[in-house]
This record gives C-alpha cells, sequence and structure tokens, in this order.
C-alpha cells in the first residue's frame, strides 16, 4: 500500500540423476509445525570411498557428505551434529547393515537418525550408496543409489537432502527454486534471481528503471512485472527461456503487476484506468480482462489462495491499510486484519491456512501471520529493522523478506514460525520485494 503513494509520486514526476533400487518402505512424519517442534538432530558420516582412480581426489565422498549437511541445515528444521562428538569404534566405521552398527552410541550423542554411505568413483562418474537409519528404532529408513557426472557431486548431495526431506516430513523441500527480488539504486532498478542456498545471483532484467512487484508463473518459465522502462508504470511478462518480453498492460494510469493464478491461465493486476486503483484479473491468451473489485477506495497487491477459488488484497476501504480476502469473482469481501492501522503485502502460504504480511508497528515493519479466516494473528519478526514484503516457499514451510536498517539492505529466509532467519543476500544497494519461484523441475 505505501508503494501506491509512491507511485502516484512517481507518475506525476516522470508522466543430478538418482537410481532408485532397494528403498525401504519404512516412512516416519514428523510434525514439525507444532509450536513445540524442536529441530531434528542427525549425525552424518563421511561417505566412505570404496575406489578412486589414480587421477581422480578421493575425497568425493567428504564433499558428498558436507553437501547434504548444508542442504539440509539450510532448511531450518535439522540440528546436524559435530562429528567430533562421534563415538563410533573402528570396527563399525562405515557399516551400512542395522546389525553391524552401534545404534546405543549414536543415541548417547543425542542423534534421532544417522547417515552413512559409500561411493564409487571412476573417470567419468561418481556412483553413492546412501542409507538413513533411524537411531531409536535401529532400523533402515532409505538404502538408495545416485549416480553423477563428475563434477556434478551436488546433484547427489541435494537428491539425498530431498529423500531425507520426503521420508521425515513429507515433503522434498525447498532445494531446487530461486528468489527473485529488486536491487536499486536511486531511481534506477532491476530484478535478480539467486538460488535457494544464496548461490548464483543474476540479473533477470535489464531495464534500469523503476521496477516493482516481480511474479513468477506457476512452471517458473515467466515472470510478471511493473516497469517504468518507457517513462510510465506498465506491465511486462518475460519469458525466462528465451529472454522475450511483451507488455500485458500498458493502460492510462497505474498498470501495478498482481500474480499469476494457480493454472497459470490469469494475471491480477492493479488498474487505474478508470479513475480509481481497481483490481481486475487478466486472461493471459485472449487479454480478456475482469474487473474484481469496485469500491472508492484503493483496492492493491492482489494474491491467489492455492486452489484458486480466493484472492486475498489490501484496500483502505476502512481508513486505513488492511488485508481482505475476496472470491475469485471478487464476491464475499471480508476484512481478515484488525490489528494495527497499516497492513499490506500479503501472500497466502501454498499449504493453505495462513497468510504474511507486514505490518507496522512501534514505527518499523514486521512480519505476522494470521489465519486466512482473519483469526490468530502472529508476530514473526522483533527486530529493529523495517522487515517487508513476505513470500512463502514452494513447501510452505519457510518464508524468504526484506529487511532494511539505516544504509544496510537484506533479503532472508526464516522458518514460518520466525525462527532461524539466515541471510540470503545483503548488498549496499536498496533490496526490496523478493518473490519465491516455484520449483523447477
Amino acid at each position: 500500500m505505501k508503494n501506491i503513494f509512491l507511485i502516484s509520486a512517481l507518475i506525476l514526476f516522470f508522466c543430478a540423476l538418482p537410481v532408485f533400487n532397494n528403498r525401504a518402505d519404512a516412512k516416519i512424519y514428523i510434525e514439525i509445525d507444532s509450536p513445540t517442534f524442536k529441530s531434528i538432530p542427525v549425525a552424518i558420516c563421511d561417505f566412505t570411498n570404496k575406489a578412486a582412480t589414480n587421477t581422480k581426489p578421493a575425497d568425493s565422498g567428504i564433499t558428498i557428505s558436507e553437501g547434504v549437511k548444508k542442504d539440509l541445515m539450510l532448511t531450518g528444521i535439522f540440528n546436524i551434529l559435530n562429528k567430533k562428538s562421534f563415538l563410533e569404534d573402528q570396527a563399525s566405521i562405515g557399516a551400512t547393515t542395522a546389525d553391524k552398527i552401534r545404534f546405543a552410541d549414536w543415541a548417547a550423542i543425542g542423534a534421532d537418525y544417522l547417515l552413512r554411505g559409500n561411493i564409487i568413483q571412476n573417470d567419468k562418474e561418481v556412483v553413492a550408496e546412501s542409507y538413513l537409519f533411524d537411531v531409536t528404532r535401529g532400523e533402515l529408513i532409505i538404502a538408495k543409489k545416485y549416480r553423477a557426472e563428475i563434477g556434478k557431486l551436488k546433484e547427489i548431495s541435494r537428491a539425498i537432502a530431498s529423500d531425507i526431506m520426503r521420508a521425515l516430513v513429507n515433503d522434498e523441500g525447498d532445494f531446487k527454486t530461486q528468489i527473485a527480488f529488486i536491487s536499486k539504486k536511486g531511481l534506477k532498478a532491476d530484478i535478480y534471481a539467486i538460488n535457494y542456498d544464496g548461490s548464483e545471483l543474476k540479473a533477470m532484467t535489464n531495464h534500469q528503471s523503476i521496477i516493482m512487484s516481480p511474479r513468477w508463473s506457476p512452471d517458473g518459465h515467466f515472470l510478471a512485472f511493473t516497469s517504468f522502462k518507457y517513462g510510465r508504470p506498465e506491465i511486462f511478462i518475460r519469458n525466462l527461456k528465451n529472454g522475450t518480453e511483451k507488455k500485458a498492460a500498458a493502460f492510462e494510469g497505474l498498470n501495478l503487476c498482481g500474480a499469476f493464478s494457480p493454472d497459470g491461465k490469469k494475471l491480477l493486476m492493479t488498474l487505474s484506468k478508470e479513475g480509481n486503483e481497481e483490481i481486475y484479473a487478466l486472461d493471459i491468451d485472449t487479454l480478456k480482462l475482469q474487473r474484481l473489485t469496485n469500491n472508492y477506495s484503493i483496492d492493491v497487491s492482489p494474491g491467489w489462495s492455492p486452489d484458486g477459488k480466493k484472492i486475498v488484497f489490501v484496500s483502505n476501504r476502512s481508513g486505513s491499510p488492511q488485508i481482505y480476502t475476496m472470491d475469485a469473482d471478487g464476491g464475499n469481501v471480508k476484512r481478515i486484519t484488525y490489528e494495527g492501522n497499516y497492513n499490506t503485502s500479503p501472500s497466502w502460504s501454498p499449504r493453505g491456512g495462513r497468510i504474511a504480511y507486514e505490518g507496522l508497528t512501534n514505527d518499523k515493519y514486521q512480519i505476522f501471520s494470521i489465519d486466512e479466516e482473519g483469526s490468530n494473528p502472529v508476530q514473526l519478526t522483533f527486530d529493529a529493522a523495517n522487515n517487508e514484503s513476505p513470500s512463502w516457499s514452494p513447501s510452505g514451510r519457510q518464508i524468504v523478506y526484506a529487511s532494511r536498517k539505516s544504509s544496510n539492505s537484506k533479503i532472508l529466509i526464516m522458518n514460518s514460525n520466525g525462527s532461524s532467519p539466515r541471510v540470503l543476500n545483503e548488498n549496499s544497494y536498496k533490496l526490496v520485494m523478493p518473490v519465491w519461484s516455484p520449483r523447477f523441475k
């Protein structure tokens, strides 16, 4: 909402490929959304090199196990035990069958789960055998083999981490995702994207203009956004495969980008072409517009529920910016935030049930979440920075947001309950409006 007034001023101013085999059937789904949840303690051993050539280093096993550790730690739900605490004796080192592992030694150091493995490496590829054990039960949970080319060990690590997530929490994790955000210096800005682990920062646009509200398509192939590239706010859709762009809306007045529908067929937007800022749905194929709101107030920041049946948005129709929901056809409008006098930037969890948003409290913007029916608001951030623009991960277990304090600007990821925040990117430029991608295939 606060961006609307800025926009109005600017308008006036400018006019591994895993190989499945022998997977154990055991599945243990841990309830990690409980308020009493504590991080899952896992012991991860260095994978043992069963064979190595003279021309290749024999540390691939360590590289793979360290990669699994890093990926699991990014999720914010695992406690990776320090290997200096391991009590295993020489006779059991490298053992990958339950009858040869001293589970009492692993329980003694606090491990609930144990990961062991072997690798076989030649000049062209690495094959990793991975075994996950339930320490308490003394049982094998996963037995699986992975194969990748030399130099692509990260693919094996990521596949192992994803399978551990599936086995323990019934979700593959957010490893194969990116976060797009805007980096701006003065009135010049562009959209950048970065991997979930903070690697491979790259520019997605080259507009060097005022730019805002990036939104991923559900398949991750397109990015929609508002840009002042041609002197006034227009909505663009960029094809991320070939780099082409097309205008989706260039009406008189404000053209502010909203979210893609879950099926990718529609794009929400705020337009002022009829004099007032109202929410519309654009059919992307036919370019047919459907007006969804009709109110004297300002209606902005629309987003879809996971099933596409409802829309969340911001309106000042009550006198101050608040979060509302409505049916996908614009009916059944309902206000859901009542605490605080400035709430904006809503984002609906892909799991349903909760909506994240930013709210002004004690002269700072903080991240909150609330039930989709408007009950149980929870504050998630509490620091002295301005924390803004929350966006959920595809798993619905983490939230990315922008944080700004003085001249320092960061993009951070935290668990959905506000715990374990980590810095994804930091810059002296202003970093704003992060949005999480879908999972890439």
